[in-house]
């Protein structure tokens, strides 16, 4: 009897959750991001508030993201994506994106003048919003490394070898290695980049286990990984509940410094629901909910002014002012192909 009725439920589970979700009528929001960047409560908030459902995909870089959007030749189907600010002028030049109608906002004036100061690729937000300014580094498990260098130089340790990952992302980690030889991370100089491109190659590539811009946080949380170039809040994400770990987790921007970014919300051409894209990034530079979103993450509120006040004190992994031994990652226009040959027919050939 049990086992009938156990069928019984099995069946009707199957024919009515069809039914179930063609029922729900909800207007509908596409958004791309990258992985571990808005938390599931701000979502949910929003669902909530304007009666709607978010559809919500990840990519892990932005080279992965724009390969995407160019392959559907303008039908991706996303209404919000989050490039960094080197992608920003891409996707603009190329027509790919929907003017920001200001009139539909009340949040903008939310925004860090002196961060519209450094916005050179759309000063006027007239093709995309600030989301957030930070940049990577690198975490390390003192417990198992008690001694190293806040340095770059700490990949070329061959005693680390098989317990370290690095960024599959070619401007954070040819950037890195540019930083390290005392190089802009936006040289165009040929001679620059193959320098940087050696560097990885033959001194911190044969200690890694792999380049990494998905799992190295996991890695990191189960102990397979012991120093990981990251994201931070991908990091403390995943060793959220382990006290230990928390407690001999040591996170750093390296001394002679490295790529950062600003990466915003944009608002793709033919997007299928502009008006609601609008409001999702009006909601998000609501000062409680950016708050929400950059303590989630243990980030500063680097982008939001007035968010300042309801974030906790003393959460942020790192500081607005240790972003200072950072440079802002540009658009290099045609200069990009140096750094993409060097990536993907050198440095990530056999990974």
């Amino acid at each position: 009897m049990k086992k009938r009725n156990i069928i019984y439920l099995v069946v009707m589970t199957v024919l009515i959750l069809p039914v179930i979700i063609s029922c729900d009528s909800r207007e509908r929001l596409y958004i791309y991001n990258w992985t571990y960047y808005t938390p599931d409560s701000v979502i949910e908030k929003f669902e909530n508030e304007y009666n709607v459902r978010v559809i919500y995909d990840e990519f892990a870089s932005n080279e992965e993201m724009y390969a995407k959007l160019r392959a559907s030749q303008g039908r991706s189907g996303y209404d919000v994506v989050f490039p960094s600010k080197d992608f920003v002028p891409i996707m603009i030049r190329e027509g790919m994106l929907e003017r920001i109608d200001h009139s539909k906002m009340t949040n903008l004036g939310n925004i860090d003048p002196k961060l519209l100061l450094i916005i050179d690729y759309d000063p006027d937000m007239s093709y995309s919003v600030p989301y957030f300014y930070g940049a990577a580094g690198i975490a390390v498990n003192t417990a198992r490394v008690p001694n190293f260098e806040q340095s770059w130089s700490i990949f070329a340790r061959e005693d680390l070898r098989g317990r370290m990952t690095m960024l599959d992302d070619l401007r954070e980690t040819i950037g890195g290695a540019l930083a390290y030889l005392g190089h802009s991370v936006n040289t165009t100089d040929p001679a620059h980049v193959a320098a940087a491109r050696d560097l990885i190659n033959y001194s911190w590539k044969p200690n890694l286990v792999k380049f990494d811009a998905e799992t190295f946080g996991k890695g990191y949380a189960n102990g397979e990984f012991w120093v990981v170039h990251a994201f931070p809040e991908a990091v403390y994400e995943e060793i959220a509940d382990d006290e230990y770990l928390l407690a001999n987790t040591f996170f750093f921007f390296p001394n002679e410094g490295g790529p950062s970014y600003i990466d915003n919300m944009v608002i793709m051409k033919n997007a299928r629901n502009a008006e609601l894209a609008h409001k999702f990034i009006d909601f998000i530079h609501r000062p409680e909910i950016y708050a929400e979103f950059v303590d989630d993450f243990r980030l500063p509120a680097t982008v939001n002014v007035p968010a300042r006040q309801f974030t906790r004190p003393n959460n942020a992994i790192y500081s607005e002012a240790d972003l200072a031994r950072t440079e802002l990652v540009g658009d290099l226009g045609d200069s990009l192909e140096l750094y993409t040959n060097a990536w993907f027919d050198s440095i990530r050939v056999g990974d």
